[in-house]
């Protein structure tokens, strides 16, 4: 993978962007598309990055979800320790132990996520998983006070996983928040190539804002954009971990970007699946198809906007998601921005005309 890639990737999992906390996220993709395309935003927080082609229709929208799954302050115990609420999608398996970061309004504040020692446990207790209502944030304060005056801890505070990037054998990386920083990162490298290269359209990317806590702001986005054509750039599950069956989920790392053929908010458009694929085929990209029955993506809302908009899901494989590090393979990543830039290249009115 390109060193400037790497960076990008690097700046977008690390940085902290929880639902409702997506400024940081914000931030980094307008600083990277700054003289790329016009930007602007609407009212919810969505980012929307204008790029114009040679036509103003189709409008092909690429939106990719800023935010991460993370927890927030509930409240904060007369000992000084945090109880706190997920955002988004958590299983508390995965949770306990971890290292977390609080962001007040004096600055980032550590803790350990902890809980009653399973020595002082009786043994049905030890057996059952621990709900997230049963763990609590050591931050190291003494009490209430100490915590809320000299941390400046306050109910509704974010907080974020601990988990920096880091590279792995071969061209793997790990890092939090691959879901969505991925597909983040493979729209704005989507919207630099196509600086460099005719495409008979219009393209938005979009930065949506509560993705993990009901696709809210994919709503907005789509009232903003009224696209003529949507491809979800997100990840995929990899599947090719100990104990997933073929059944379960399909799809490995470095065998190619996954396209969805079916997920629990959206069945794709079929003519435009079928379309990218033979665009694959054509520039010698290998895909992965799966199908999805538990969650769903910015597609649920974006193809049900307006008269309807014929959309897709596209994802990066990706190990270990909603959880405080997964794994990516560079390959995929960088064979899904190659993919996107040749679709785009070929969306002409007659062409999206033709998936209806």
């Amino acid at each position: 993978m390109k060193e400037e890639s790497e960076q990008l990737l690097k700046e977008l999992t690390e940085a902290m962007g929880v639902p409702g906390c997506e400024g940081e996220v914000r931030s980094i993709i307008e600083r990277h598309l700054d003289g790329f395309c016009e930007m602007s935003r609407d009212n919810l927080g969505n980012i929307v990055c204008r790029k114009k082609g040679s036509a103003e229709r189709p409008r092909v929208m690429l939106p990719a979800h800023m935010d991460e799954i993370g927890f927030m302050v509930k409240l904060i115990t007369k000992e000084g320790f945090v109880r706190f609420c997920p955002l988004g999608g958590w299983w508390s398996h995965v949770v306990l132990a971890q290292r977390v970061r609080i962001y007040t309004r004096k600055g980032p504040v550590e803790g350990i996520v902890g809980s009653k020692p399973p020595h002082i446990l009786p043994k049905e207790e030890r057996e059952k998983l621990m709900s997230i209502d049963q763990m609590f944030i050591d931050v190291g304060a003494s009490s209430q006070k100490d915590a809320e005056k000299k941390l400046g801890i306050r109910v509704g505070d974010p907080i974020v996983p601990v988990a920096p990037f880091f590279r792995m054998a071969g061209r793997r990386y790990g890092g939090k928040a691959w879901d969505d920083r991925a597909g983040i990162g493979v729209m704005i490298e989507a919207i630099k190539r196509l600086g460099k290269t005719e495409h008979p359209n219009t393209v938005y990317g979009v930065g949506t804002v509560m993705e993990e806590v009901g696709c809210r702001g994919a709503r907005t986005a789509a009232h903003v954009v009224e696209p003529d054509v949507c491809i979800v750039l997100e990840v995929g599950i990899a599947g090719d971990v100990p104990g997933i069956k073929p059944e379960e989920v399909q799809g490995k790392l470095g065998a190619g970007p996954q396209v969805c053929v079916l997920d629990a908010g959206m069945i794709p458009n079929v003519k435009l699946r079928d379309f990218v694929l033979d665009v694959a085929e054509k520039v010698k990209i290998n895909c992965q198809l799966f199908a999805l029955t538990g969650g769903a993506t910015d597609g649920a809302p974006v193809h049900v906007s307006g008269a309807g908009v014929p959309t897709l899901y596209v994802g990066v494989p990706s190990r270990h998601i909603h959880s405080h590090t997964g794994i990516i393979d560079g390959r995929d990543y960088q064979d899904l921005v190659r993919l996107i830039v040749e679709v785009v290249k070929r969306l002409d009115q007659k062409t999206v005309e033709s998936f209806r």
